[in-house]
Protein backbone atom coordinates (compact mmCIF):
# COMPACT_ATOMS: atom_id res chain seq x y z
CA UNK A 1 0.00 0.00 0.00
CA UNK A 2 1.28 3.50 -0.78
CA UNK A 3 2.56 5.58 2.08
CA UNK A 4 0.19 8.43 1.16
CA UNK A 5 -2.79 6.05 1.47
CA UNK A 6 -1.71 4.98 4.95
CA UNK A 7 -1.32 8.59 6.04
CA UNK A 8 -4.67 9.64 4.60
CA UNK A 9 -6.39 6.63 6.16
CA UNK A 10 -5.03 7.58 9.57
CA UNK A 11 -6.26 11.14 9.12
CA UNK A 12 -9.73 9.97 8.15
CA UNK A 13 -9.89 7.59 11.12
CA UNK A 14 -9.05 10.44 13.45
CA UNK A 15 -11.93 12.50 12.03
CA UNK A 16 -9.70 15.18 10.54
CA UNK A 17 -11.81 15.71 7.44
CA UNK A 18 -12.76 19.40 7.53
CA UNK A 19 -11.85 21.72 4.69
CA UNK A 20 -9.60 23.73 6.97
CA UNK A 21 -7.51 20.70 7.92
CA UNK A 22 -7.40 19.58 4.27
CA UNK A 23 -5.94 22.91 3.27
CA UNK A 24 -3.24 22.54 5.91
CA UNK A 25 -2.39 19.03 4.63
CA UNK A 26 -1.95 19.88 0.95
CA UNK A 27 1.24 17.83 0.61
CA UNK A 28 -0.61 14.71 1.74
CA UNK A 29 -3.96 15.17 0.03
CA UNK A 30 -2.79 15.57 -3.58
CA UNK A 31 -3.50 12.08 -4.83
CA UNK A 32 -3.19 12.25 -8.58
CA UNK A 33 0.39 13.33 -9.46
CA UNK A 34 1.99 9.86 -9.24
CA UNK A 35 -0.93 8.25 -11.07
CA UNK A 36 -0.84 10.87 -13.81
CA UNK A 37 2.88 10.24 -14.29
CA UNK A 38 2.33 6.47 -14.32
CA UNK A 39 4.58 5.95 -11.29
CA UNK A 40 4.01 3.32 -8.63
CA UNK A 41 5.72 1.75 -5.63
CA UNK A 42 6.33 3.59 -2.36
CA UNK A 43 5.39 7.15 -3.34
CA UNK A 44 4.50 10.52 -1.83
CA UNK A 45 2.70 13.19 -3.88
CA UNK A 46 2.82 16.95 -3.68
CA UNK A 47 0.91 19.31 -5.95
CA UNK A 48 3.53 18.98 -8.71
CA UNK A 49 5.99 16.20 -7.86
CA UNK A 50 5.88 12.46 -7.22
CA UNK A 51 8.57 11.19 -4.87
CA UNK A 52 9.48 7.49 -5.23
CA UNK A 53 11.45 5.88 -2.41
CA UNK A 54 13.28 2.56 -2.61
CA UNK A 55 16.12 0.92 -0.75
CA UNK A 56 17.72 -2.17 0.70
CA UNK A 57 19.99 -3.46 3.45
CA UNK A 58 22.24 -6.50 2.91
CA UNK A 59 24.34 -8.19 5.59
CA UNK A 60 27.11 -10.78 5.06
CA UNK A 61 29.14 -12.59 7.72
CA UNK A 62 31.95 -15.05 6.90
CA UNK A 63 34.09 -17.01 9.32
CA UNK A 64 36.68 -19.74 8.85
CA UNK A 65 40.30 -20.21 7.79
CA UNK A 66 40.81 -18.74 4.33
CA UNK A 67 43.52 -16.09 4.64
CA UNK A 68 46.00 -17.59 2.16
CA UNK A 69 45.41 -18.40 -1.52
CA UNK A 70 46.59 -20.55 -4.43
CA UNK A 71 46.84 -19.35 -8.02
CA UNK A 72 44.77 -21.30 -10.58
CA UNK A 73 44.90 -18.94 -13.56
CA UNK A 74 47.05 -15.89 -14.33
CA UNK A 75 44.96 -13.95 -16.83
CA UNK A 76 46.54 -11.29 -19.04
CA UNK A 77 44.61 -8.41 -17.47
CA UNK A 78 47.40 -7.23 -15.16
CA UNK A 79 49.05 -3.93 -14.31
CA UNK A 80 51.51 -4.45 -17.18
CA UNK A 81 48.65 -5.14 -19.57
CA UNK A 82 46.97 -1.77 -19.74
CA UNK A 83 47.72 -0.61 -16.23
CA UNK A 84 44.21 -1.35 -14.87
CA UNK A 85 43.65 -4.65 -13.05
CA UNK A 86 46.15 -4.88 -10.21
CA UNK A 87 46.56 -8.65 -10.21
CA UNK A 88 44.72 -10.57 -12.94
CA UNK A 89 44.97 -13.70 -10.79
CA UNK A 90 42.17 -16.24 -10.25
CA UNK A 91 42.79 -17.74 -6.82
CA UNK A 92 41.20 -20.31 -4.57
CA UNK A 93 41.24 -20.07 -0.77
CA UNK A 94 43.96 -21.74 1.23
CA UNK A 95 44.47 -21.96 5.00
CA UNK A 96 47.03 -19.98 6.94
CA UNK A 97 49.03 -21.63 9.71
CA UNK A 98 49.71 -19.07 12.41
CA UNK A 99 50.73 -20.04 15.94
CA UNK A 100 47.92 -19.59 18.43
CA UNK A 101 44.98 -19.08 16.07
CA UNK A 102 44.07 -19.23 12.42
CA UNK A 103 40.56 -17.76 12.57
CA UNK A 104 39.50 -15.30 9.85
CA UNK A 105 36.21 -13.40 9.58
CA UNK A 106 34.47 -10.67 7.57
CA UNK A 107 31.39 -8.67 8.58
CA UNK A 108 29.77 -6.37 6.02
CA UNK A 109 26.60 -4.24 5.95
CA UNK A 110 25.60 -2.52 2.70
CA UNK A 111 22.87 0.10 2.78
CA UNK A 112 21.07 1.64 -0.18
CA UNK A 113 18.40 4.37 -0.20
CA UNK A 114 17.15 5.96 -3.41
CA UNK A 115 14.87 8.98 -3.93
CA UNK A 116 13.45 9.91 -7.33
CA UNK A 117 11.40 13.11 -7.58
CA UNK A 118 9.48 13.42 -10.85
CA UNK A 119 7.35 16.19 -12.33
CA UNK A 120 5.96 16.83 -15.79
CA UNK A 121 7.61 19.31 -18.16
CA UNK A 122 7.25 20.47 -21.76
CA UNK A 123 10.08 18.06 -22.69
CA UNK A 124 8.83 15.03 -20.79
CA UNK A 125 9.33 13.87 -17.19
CA UNK A 126 11.79 15.97 -15.18
CA UNK A 127 13.59 14.05 -12.44
CA UNK A 128 16.03 14.48 -9.63
CA UNK A 129 17.72 11.28 -8.44
CA UNK A 130 19.56 10.91 -5.12
CA UNK A 131 21.05 7.49 -4.37
CA UNK A 132 22.59 7.18 -0.89
CA UNK A 133 24.88 4.27 -0.09
CA UNK A 134 26.91 3.12 2.89
CA UNK A 135 29.31 0.19 3.19
CA UNK A 136 30.37 -0.83 6.69
CA UNK A 137 32.98 -3.59 6.34
CA UNK A 138 35.17 -4.97 9.14
CA UNK A 139 37.50 -7.94 8.98
CA UNK A 140 39.99 -9.95 11.02
CA UNK A 141 42.76 -12.27 9.91
CA UNK A 142 44.33 -14.94 12.14
CA UNK A 143 42.25 -13.68 15.08
CA UNK A 144 44.06 -10.34 15.01
CA UNK A 145 42.39 -7.08 15.97
CA UNK A 146 39.55 -6.17 13.63
CA UNK A 147 40.29 -3.55 10.98
CA UNK A 148 38.23 -1.66 8.43
CA UNK A 149 38.07 -3.53 5.16
CA UNK A 150 37.33 -0.78 2.65
CA UNK A 151 34.42 0.75 4.53
CA UNK A 152 32.58 3.74 3.07
CA UNK A 153 30.62 6.36 5.02
CA UNK A 154 27.13 7.34 3.90
CA UNK A 155 27.51 9.15 0.61
CA UNK A 156 25.59 10.19 -2.47
CA UNK A 157 26.71 7.57 -4.97
CA UNK A 158 24.33 9.14 -7.48
CA UNK A 159 23.02 12.72 -7.46
CA UNK A 160 21.79 13.96 -10.81
CA UNK A 161 19.02 15.71 -12.71
CA UNK A 162 17.31 14.29 -15.76
CA UNK A 163 14.68 15.42 -18.24
CA UNK A 164 13.04 13.86 -21.27
CA UNK A 165 11.19 10.84 -22.57
CA UNK A 166 12.21 9.67 -26.05
CA UNK A 167 15.36 11.77 -25.67
CA UNK A 168 16.77 12.10 -22.14
CA UNK A 169 19.38 14.55 -20.85
CA UNK A 170 21.19 13.67 -17.61
CA UNK A 171 23.74 15.71 -15.67
CA UNK A 172 25.40 15.29 -12.29
CA UNK A 173 26.96 12.37 -10.41
CA UNK A 174 25.82 9.18 -12.11
CA UNK A 175 26.83 5.77 -13.38
CA UNK A 176 28.20 5.29 -16.88
CA UNK A 177 26.23 4.71 -20.07
CA UNK A 178 29.05 2.39 -21.25
CA UNK A 179 27.30 -0.93 -21.98
CA UNK A 180 29.36 -4.02 -21.13
CA UNK A 181 26.56 -6.59 -21.23
CA UNK A 182 25.68 -9.47 -23.56
CA UNK A 183 28.98 -11.17 -22.74
CA UNK A 184 28.43 -13.69 -19.92
CA UNK A 185 29.09 -17.36 -20.74
CA UNK A 186 26.10 -19.72 -20.38
CA UNK A 187 27.92 -22.70 -18.76
CA UNK A 188 27.40 -22.80 -15.00
CA UNK A 189 31.09 -22.77 -13.96
CA UNK A 190 31.84 -19.80 -16.20
CA UNK A 191 35.33 -19.16 -17.63
CA UNK A 192 38.54 -18.04 -15.91
CA UNK A 193 39.30 -14.89 -17.92
CA UNK A 194 35.61 -14.01 -17.92
CA UNK A 195 35.59 -14.14 -14.10
CA UNK A 196 38.57 -11.80 -13.95
CA UNK A 197 36.77 -9.36 -16.28
CA UNK A 198 33.84 -9.24 -13.83
CA UNK A 199 32.07 -11.93 -15.90
CA UNK A 200 32.40 -11.34 -19.63
CA UNK A 201 35.03 -9.80 -21.89
CA UNK A 202 37.36 -7.18 -20.47
CA UNK A 203 36.14 -3.63 -20.99
CA UNK A 204 39.64 -2.24 -20.52
CA UNK A 205 40.78 0.64 -18.31
CA UNK A 206 37.78 2.83 -19.08
CA UNK A 207 37.57 5.89 -16.80
CA UNK A 208 33.82 6.36 -16.62
CA UNK A 209 30.85 7.49 -14.56
CA UNK A 210 31.28 10.09 -11.83
CA UNK A 211 30.44 13.62 -12.92
CA UNK A 212 28.67 13.27 -16.26
CA UNK A 213 26.70 14.97 -19.04
CA UNK A 214 24.76 12.36 -21.00
CA UNK A 215 22.17 12.24 -23.77
CA UNK A 216 20.16 9.10 -24.61
CA UNK A 217 17.73 8.89 -27.52
CA UNK A 218 15.40 6.21 -28.88
CA UNK A 219 15.38 6.05 -32.68
CA UNK A 220 12.50 3.54 -32.83
CA UNK A 221 12.41 -0.15 -33.82
CA UNK A 222 14.43 -1.05 -30.73
CA UNK A 223 17.44 1.17 -31.55
CA UNK A 224 18.84 3.46 -28.85
CA UNK A 225 21.83 5.80 -29.10
CA UNK A 226 23.77 7.30 -26.19
CA UNK A 227 26.61 9.80 -25.95
CA UNK A 228 28.20 11.43 -22.95
CA UNK A 229 31.10 13.15 -21.28
CA UNK A 230 32.06 11.28 -18.10
CA UNK A 231 34.73 11.35 -15.36
CA UNK A 232 34.64 15.14 -15.44
CA UNK A 233 35.59 15.29 -11.75
CA UNK A 234 38.86 13.40 -12.28
CA UNK A 235 41.98 15.44 -11.64
CA UNK A 236 45.01 15.71 -13.91
CA UNK A 237 45.31 13.79 -17.14
CA UNK A 238 42.43 11.40 -16.36
CA UNK A 239 39.86 14.18 -16.66
CA UNK A 240 37.16 13.60 -19.22
CA UNK A 241 36.07 10.51 -21.15
CA UNK A 242 33.96 10.58 -24.29
CA UNK A 243 31.53 7.64 -24.31
CA UNK A 244 29.31 6.53 -27.18
CA UNK A 245 26.86 3.59 -27.27
CA UNK A 246 24.51 2.08 -29.84
CA UNK A 247 22.02 -0.58 -28.66
CA UNK A 248 19.38 -2.79 -30.22
CA UNK A 249 16.66 -4.94 -28.67
CA UNK A 250 13.95 -6.83 -30.51
CA UNK A 251 12.88 -10.06 -32.24
CA UNK A 252 14.82 -12.28 -29.81
CA UNK A 253 18.06 -10.33 -30.29
CA UNK A 254 19.89 -7.88 -28.04
CA UNK A 255 23.09 -6.21 -29.18
CA UNK A 256 25.31 -3.23 -28.44
CA UNK A 257 28.60 -1.54 -29.24
CA UNK A 258 30.22 0.85 -26.77
CA UNK A 259 33.25 3.07 -27.34
CA UNK A 260 35.38 5.21 -25.06
CA UNK A 261 38.16 7.78 -25.41
CA UNK A 262 39.76 8.56 -22.05
CA UNK A 263 41.77 11.54 -20.81
CA UNK A 264 40.52 13.93 -23.48
CA UNK A 265 40.21 17.14 -21.44
CA UNK A 266 43.87 18.09 -21.06
CA UNK A 267 44.70 18.00 -24.79
CA UNK A 268 48.09 16.51 -23.86
CA UNK A 269 49.28 13.01 -24.69
CA UNK A 270 49.76 11.13 -21.40
CA UNK A 271 49.62 7.58 -20.03
CA UNK A 272 45.97 8.20 -19.18
CA UNK A 273 44.98 8.56 -22.84
CA UNK A 274 43.11 5.34 -23.60
CA UNK A 275 40.59 3.92 -26.03
CA UNK A 276 38.25 0.97 -25.67
CA UNK A 277 35.51 -0.80 -27.61
CA UNK A 278 33.10 -3.37 -26.18
CA UNK A 279 30.47 -5.20 -28.24
CA UNK A 280 28.10 -8.08 -27.63
CA UNK A 281 25.12 -9.80 -29.20
CA UNK A 282 22.71 -12.43 -27.85
CA UNK A 283 20.22 -14.28 -30.00
CA UNK A 284 17.41 -16.55 -28.78
CA UNK A 285 15.93 -18.91 -31.36
CA UNK A 286 13.36 -21.36 -29.97
CA UNK A 287 15.41 -23.84 -27.89
CA UNK A 288 18.78 -22.29 -28.72
CA UNK A 289 20.73 -19.30 -27.47
CA UNK A 290 23.99 -17.98 -28.88
CA UNK A 291 26.15 -15.16 -27.60
CA UNK A 292 29.23 -13.49 -29.07
CA UNK A 293 31.22 -10.68 -27.48
CA UNK A 294 34.44 -8.86 -28.20
CA UNK A 295 36.52 -6.07 -26.72
CA UNK A 296 39.64 -4.22 -27.79
CA UNK A 297 41.55 -1.15 -26.76
CA UNK A 298 44.83 0.28 -25.64
CA UNK A 299 46.67 3.39 -24.63
CA UNK A 300 49.73 5.57 -24.82
CA UNK A 301 52.87 4.96 -22.77
CA UNK A 302 56.31 6.61 -23.15
CA UNK A 303 57.97 3.19 -22.92
CA UNK A 304 55.79 1.87 -25.74
CA UNK A 305 52.06 1.81 -26.39
CA UNK A 306 50.03 -1.14 -25.15
CA UNK A 307 46.92 -2.82 -26.51
CA UNK A 308 44.57 -5.72 -25.77
CA UNK A 309 41.85 -7.78 -27.38
CA UNK A 310 39.44 -10.30 -25.87
CA UNK A 311 36.73 -12.45 -27.44
CA UNK A 312 34.07 -14.82 -26.12
CA UNK A 313 31.60 -17.21 -27.76
CA UNK A 314 28.91 -19.15 -25.88
CA UNK A 315 25.91 -21.27 -26.84
CA UNK A 316 23.10 -23.03 -25.03
CA UNK A 317 20.57 -25.63 -26.19
CA UNK A 318 17.52 -26.92 -24.32
CA UNK A 319 16.24 -30.43 -25.04
CA UNK A 320 13.18 -31.21 -22.92
CA UNK A 321 14.71 -32.00 -19.50
CA UNK A 322 18.34 -31.40 -20.59
CA UNK A 323 20.32 -28.20 -21.10
CA UNK A 324 23.75 -28.14 -22.76
CA UNK A 325 26.09 -25.11 -22.77
CA UNK A 326 29.52 -24.59 -24.36
CA UNK A 327 31.76 -21.53 -24.06
CA UNK A 328 35.18 -20.40 -25.24
CA UNK A 329 37.37 -17.33 -24.74
CA UNK A 330 40.65 -15.95 -26.07
CA UNK A 331 42.73 -12.85 -25.30
CA UNK A 332 46.01 -11.25 -26.24
CA UNK A 333 47.74 -7.97 -26.98
CA UNK A 334 50.88 -6.00 -26.30
CA UNK A 335 52.26 -5.11 -22.88
CA UNK A 336 53.51 -1.68 -21.88
CA UNK A 337 56.72 -1.33 -23.84
CA UNK A 338 55.35 -3.18 -26.86
CA UNK A 339 56.22 -6.79 -25.95
CA UNK A 340 53.79 -9.49 -27.02
CA UNK A 341 51.53 -10.49 -24.13
CA UNK A 342 51.01 -13.95 -25.58
CA UNK A 343 47.67 -15.50 -26.38
CA UNK A 344 45.65 -16.99 -23.54
CA UNK A 345 42.59 -19.11 -24.18
CA UNK A 346 40.06 -21.16 -22.28
CA UNK A 347 36.89 -23.13 -22.71
CA UNK A 348 34.14 -24.65 -20.60
CA UNK A 349 30.96 -26.63 -20.83
CA UNK A 350 28.11 -27.94 -18.75
CA UNK A 351 25.14 -30.28 -18.92
CA UNK A 352 22.06 -29.63 -16.81
CA UNK A 353 19.08 -31.86 -16.22
CA UNK A 354 15.74 -31.41 -14.47
CA UNK A 355 15.52 -34.66 -12.52
CA UNK A 356 12.08 -33.95 -11.05
CA UNK A 357 10.00 -30.85 -10.53
CA UNK A 358 12.11 -28.62 -8.31
CA UNK A 359 15.27 -30.77 -8.52
CA UNK A 360 18.04 -30.23 -11.08
CA UNK A 361 21.68 -31.20 -11.52
CA UNK A 362 24.56 -29.52 -13.34
CA UNK A 363 27.81 -31.14 -14.45
CA UNK A 364 30.57 -29.06 -15.95
CA UNK A 365 34.05 -27.70 -15.97
CA UNK A 366 36.41 -25.10 -17.36
CA UNK A 367 40.02 -25.01 -18.57
CA UNK A 368 42.61 -22.22 -18.94
CA UNK A 369 45.75 -22.20 -21.08
CA UNK A 370 48.27 -19.49 -20.22
CA UNK A 371 50.08 -18.00 -23.21
CA UNK A 372 53.27 -17.48 -21.16
CA UNK A 373 55.90 -20.14 -21.81
CA UNK A 374 56.28 -22.57 -18.93
CA UNK A 375 53.16 -21.61 -16.99
CA UNK A 376 50.97 -24.62 -16.25
CA UNK A 377 47.32 -24.77 -17.24
CA UNK A 378 44.45 -24.39 -14.77
CA UNK A 379 41.15 -26.25 -14.56
CA UNK A 380 37.96 -26.87 -12.56
CA UNK A 381 35.47 -29.75 -12.68
CA UNK A 382 32.24 -29.55 -10.68
CA UNK A 383 28.90 -31.25 -10.02
CA UNK A 384 25.97 -29.29 -8.60
CA UNK A 385 22.58 -30.25 -7.19
CA UNK A 386 19.78 -27.69 -6.77
CA UNK A 387 16.62 -28.74 -4.93
CA UNK A 388 13.56 -26.72 -3.97
CA UNK A 389 12.64 -28.15 -0.55
CA UNK A 390 9.55 -25.95 -0.27
CA UNK A 391 8.28 -22.87 -2.07
CA UNK A 392 10.54 -20.74 0.12
CA UNK A 393 13.53 -23.03 0.80
CA UNK A 394 16.17 -24.08 -1.73
CA UNK A 395 19.27 -26.24 -1.17
CA UNK A 396 22.32 -26.06 -3.42
CA UNK A 397 25.18 -28.55 -3.05
CA UNK A 398 28.38 -28.70 -5.06
CA UNK A 399 31.49 -30.87 -5.15
CA UNK A 400 34.45 -30.35 -7.42
CA UNK A 401 38.16 -30.06 -7.93
CA UNK A 402 40.46 -27.19 -8.88
CA UNK A 403 43.86 -27.90 -10.31
CA UNK A 404 47.01 -26.35 -11.79
CA UNK A 405 49.61 -28.11 -13.88
CA UNK A 406 53.36 -27.94 -13.22
CA UNK A 407 55.30 -24.79 -14.08
CA UNK A 408 58.54 -25.41 -16.00
CA UNK A 409 61.35 -23.28 -17.41
CA UNK A 410 61.50 -20.51 -18.48
CA UNK A 411 58.81 -19.83 -15.84
CA UNK A 412 59.67 -20.21 -12.18
CA UNK A 413 59.42 -23.95 -11.54
CA UNK A 414 56.53 -25.09 -9.35
CA UNK A 415 54.90 -28.45 -8.87
CA UNK A 416 51.38 -29.28 -9.90
CA UNK A 417 48.60 -29.31 -7.32
CA UNK A 418 44.89 -30.00 -7.02
CA UNK A 419 42.25 -29.24 -4.42
CA UNK A 420 38.96 -31.06 -3.88
CA UNK A 421 36.14 -28.99 -2.38
CA UNK A 422 32.55 -29.34 -1.28
CA UNK A 423 29.93 -26.72 -0.51
CA UNK A 424 26.29 -26.52 0.55
CA UNK A 425 23.90 -23.56 0.81
CA UNK A 426 20.40 -23.29 2.22
CA UNK A 427 18.56 -20.28 0.77
CA UNK A 428 15.33 -18.92 2.27
CA UNK A 429 13.00 -16.48 0.49
CA UNK A 430 9.78 -16.17 2.53
CA UNK A 431 8.58 -13.17 0.52
CA UNK A 432 8.20 -9.50 1.29
CA UNK A 433 11.54 -8.76 -0.38
CA UNK A 434 13.45 -10.67 2.33
CA UNK A 435 16.12 -13.24 1.42
CA UNK A 436 18.60 -15.15 3.56
CA UNK A 437 21.09 -17.99 3.18
CA UNK A 438 23.50 -20.10 5.22
CA UNK A 439 26.34 -21.83 3.45
CA UNK A 440 29.59 -23.66 4.13
CA UNK A 441 32.57 -24.65 2.00
CA UNK A 442 35.40 -27.02 2.92
CA UNK A 443 38.53 -27.75 0.92
CA UNK A 444 41.07 -30.55 0.82
CA UNK A 445 43.89 -28.09 1.52
CA UNK A 446 42.37 -27.26 4.93
CA UNK A 447 40.60 -24.02 4.11
CA UNK A 448 36.98 -23.64 5.17
CA UNK A 449 34.39 -20.87 5.27
CA UNK A 450 30.89 -20.49 6.73
CA UNK A 451 28.78 -17.69 5.23
CA UNK A 452 25.53 -16.13 6.44
CA UNK A 453 23.59 -13.60 4.35
CA UNK A 454 20.39 -11.65 4.90
CA UNK A 455 18.84 -8.86 2.83
CA UNK A 456 15.61 -6.92 2.45
CA UNK A 457 14.63 -4.51 -0.29
CA UNK A 458 11.61 -2.25 -0.77
CA UNK A 459 10.23 -0.03 -3.48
Amino acid sequence: MKLKSLILGSIAAAGLSTAGFAADLGVLTSLDVCDELGLSGLTISSDTNCLQISGSVAYTYEIGNFDASRNIAQTPFTANFGGSNADGVRNIDAPSFVAGSNQDWNSKVETYLKFVGTASSDFGPARVVINLRQRDYTRSRNNAAAVDGDAHALRAQDAYVQVGDGTVLSAGKKGSIFNEGDDEPFNFTGLFMSDDADVGVWEGPVTKGGHVIQVESSFGNGVVGKIGLEALEQTGSKNGSLIGVLEYSGSGVTAHISGSLGGISDFVKTVDDTYAVHAGVTGTFDAFKIRAAGAAGGGFHPAGDWSYWNGLLSGEANFDMFKVALSGEVAGGKLIGGADAGTDFGFGGSVGAAVTEGVSINLGGRYFNDGTDGIGDGYQVAAQLVAAVTETLKVTGEVGIYGHAENVAPAAAAGSFSDVYGSATLAWAPGGGFTSSLGAKVQQNGAYKVTFKAAKSFQ
